[in-house]
């Protein structure tokens, strides 16, 4: 792997999450992240978070709280260590949809204040996560772990791709400062996602659960996109957050079907 991937990973993991990472040599970012640099290391800043989560399901399951107690701590964690960056873009879509026009779908967007579908879609979010974690786990433990690491960072692909598959939906906002990741930029970020997939999947869970996980993620990408392009008219910041979130749930459903 090009060793400038690896070095744009802790400004990858700055951009997922809350972790404090800094190379000594780093200086204070200055301006939104080159998201058309960062790509291809965000696939791996992902499995590493995905790593923190998997560690706290295999060690909470070890100890024996079972599997949904194992799968709820996981997912507690993640969304901690993130900020709940990408549970926020979906709250923020599902109650935008409410709008009965694309300007008023986007204003309800902006709007901080969480209604009754951004909440709705939390839960179902939560269960369908918690659940699919769980029934991993009564599967494989090492396999749920597997899983979990490889879920998060394939789905950082699903907000990188959702940047250059719409076009804005107006004309402020996080994904317009943040720009366009190149063509070269998604290839390889592409790569390294399904590198990062088949390290994980293939010896633990084998090559259907891969290609299962890696189709239902897709499927989820590719209605996210219809979605926005008819209810909002493009794509927003929200939209590839919640993109993020429903590849990585859509991918672990997918997983559990075909491990089994």
């Amino acid at each position: 792997m090009p060793l400038p991937i690896l070095s744009d990973v802790p400004a990858a993991l700055r951009f997922l999450s809350r972790l404090p990472v800094r190379l000594p040599s780093e200086t204070a970012p200055d301006g939104p992240p080159d998201l058309d640099r960062l790509g291809p290391a965000l696939p791996i800043a992902g499995a590493l978070l995905g790593l923190i989560g998997a560690a706290v399901l295999v060690v909470a399951h070890g100890i024996g709280l079972g599997d949904f107690l194992a799968a709820t701590l996981a997912v507690a964690v993640l969304v901690a260590i993130t900020g709940a960056l990408h549970e926020d873009g979906l709250s923020d879509v599902a109650d935008a949809l409410g709008g009965m026009s694309v300007a008023r779908r986007l204003e309800i967007m902006k709007d901080s204040r969480v209604g009754a579908f951004g909440v709705c879609a939390l839960i179902l979010a939560f269960a369908l996560r918690i659940g699919a974690l769980a029934g991993l786990l009564a599967v494989a433990p090492l396999a749920a772990a597997a899983g979990l690491v490889a879920a998060v960072g394939v789905s950082r692909l699903a907000g990188l791709w959702m940047l250059a598959a719409l076009p804005f939906a107006r004309a402020d906002g996080l994904a317009r400062s943040a720009g366009v990741p190149g063509a070269e930029s998604r290839r390889l970020a592409l790569g390294v996602g399904l590198l990062v997939l088949t390290v994980l999947i293939v010896p633990l869970i084998g090559l259907t659960g891969l290609i299962g996980g890696a189709l239902f993620g897709l499927v989820a990408y590719l209605l996210v996109v219809r979605l926005a392009r008819a209810q909002f008219g493009g794509q927003t910041g929200d939209v590839a957050g919640a993109a993020t979130l429903l590849v990585e749930i859509a991918f672990l459903i997918g997983l559990l079907i075909f491990a089994r």
